[in-house]
């Protein structure tokens, strides 16, 4: 009777090795004969792995596990080239900062598919055992979840790791919100041209590296308007003119007393549509932390105020005109897209305001008020 042949493996290949385990291979798309990344006690162990490979490749779900060997190192050196030319020059800093600083000396030769949740949890606990700021953390693992998820957008890995870790909580901050009395304080506490510079921020709203980077050309005295295009930022040291937070350009109205108090500063500055409002004493762009020590904090201190910094004024602006003129008018005014992020941030409840909807409420209930336009108000039903 002739022996009965052995039927041909439909797809891969198997092979016992000297150890007694068995080797699976298997042809991916490109033809490449590739073997299994573990060895198996049985043929029939190596048969199902194949079969689960084969599965994947038919749905469209196999990855190359040679690019999941890329190191965190190498792939996050392309992922900052290949992003860079759409960030901004302050964010492209910090992310460089914290992939050199942060990223590459814990997880830099770490290959990319070797990365589960675990590693970025014991990542996350070794830098707050470190003491460094929950802000600090959450900044770094934000980069490092973008990397990732873009390793898994180009097929390198199956899944991100940085899912389900638990980072430390941000301190509650809330920023110190002024009266329109106590800005005004403030303001003629300063000396000249930074009081017009602190005008600036409180009662237009403006970031102070969009203050910083105001120009002739932006201002339309006889109109009342100020354009806001261009944010002075320091990265490592540089400072850079860029476009506004979140490239919001916009429009802003001002008063006339305050458009003829900039008229008049412009009176002083050298010609050129590119002149900067604001210099420091040898005609250069001011750098924050120097004109905060030398011209805001001690207005502010001769105002008779504690614990002001120069974005609580922004965050005043915000309040006063969201708590009169709505949430949007503040959301437009401070250069937001979304009105979200001005109720989350900026505006906030004006003291004493509870007790006035308390009061108007009472008279509501009689249906004797009248609305602010001077409108009966309808009577409450009963």
């Amino acid at each position: 009777m002739a022996a009965k042949r052995k039927s041909r493996r439909a797809f891969g290949r198997i092979r016992k090795l000297p150890s007694g385990r068995f080797q699976a291979r298997y042809p991916g798309p490109d033809g490449v004969l590739r073997a299994a990344d573990q060895t198996f006690a049985t043929t029939t162990d190596a048969d199902r792995w194949l079969a689960r490979k084969r599965i994947e490749m038919e749905e469209g779900r196999w990855l190359d596990p040679a690019e999941g060997r890329t190191t965190v190192h190498d792939w996050s050196a392309r992922w900052l080239t290949a992003v860079s030319p759409q960030l901004k020059h302050k964010t492209q800093a910090s992310y460089r900062s914290l992939i050199n600083s942060l990223i590459v000396p814990a997880l830099g030769d770490r290959e990319l598919s070797s990365l589960r949740p675990i590693t970025i949890v014991e990542w996350v606990g070794a830098m707050k055992t470190r003491g460094l700021s929950a802000s600090r953390i959450r900044q770094a693992y934000r980069v490092l979840s973008q990397i990732m998820r873009a390793a898994v957008d180009n097929e390198m890995i199956g899944q991100t790791p940085c899912r389900g870790v638990k980072l430390p909580r941000m301190p509650q901050t809330e920023p110190h919100i002024l009266t329109p009395l106590e800005a005004s304080r403030i303001v003629r506490s300063a000396t000249k041209p930074h009081d017009l510079l602190i005008s600036l921020l409180a009662y237009t709203g403006l970031r102070v590296g969009e203050a910083f980077a105001l120009r002739r050309a932006d201002i339309d005295v006889s109109g009342g308007l100020v354009l806001v295009d261009e944010n002075l930022a320091e990265a490592n040291g540089t400072l850079v003119f860029d476009t506004p937070k979140s490239h919001q350009k916009r429009v802003l109205r001002i008063g006339p007393s305050l458009a003829a108090r900039i008229g008049r500063h412009l009176e002083t500055l050298p010609n050129g549509e590119d002149t900067l409002l604001f210099v420091t004493p040898g005609g250069k762009p001011l750098r924050y932390n120097q004109w905060r020590k030398a011209y805001f904090d001690p207005a502010v201190a001769a105002a008779g105020l504690t614990d002001v910094t120069p974005h609580d004024l922004r965050a005043s602006h915000g309040t006063w005109v969201a708590d009169r003129y709505g949430v949007m008018t503040a959301a437009h005014r401070l250069g937001h897209s979304n009105a979200s992020v001005t109720t989350r941030h900026y505006a906030r409840p004006v003291i004493g305001r509870d007790e006035q909807v308390a009061e108007a409420a009472d008279s509501w209930l009689s249906g004797h008020e009248d609305d602010d336009d001077g409108s009966t108000a309808v009577p409450a039903r009963t």
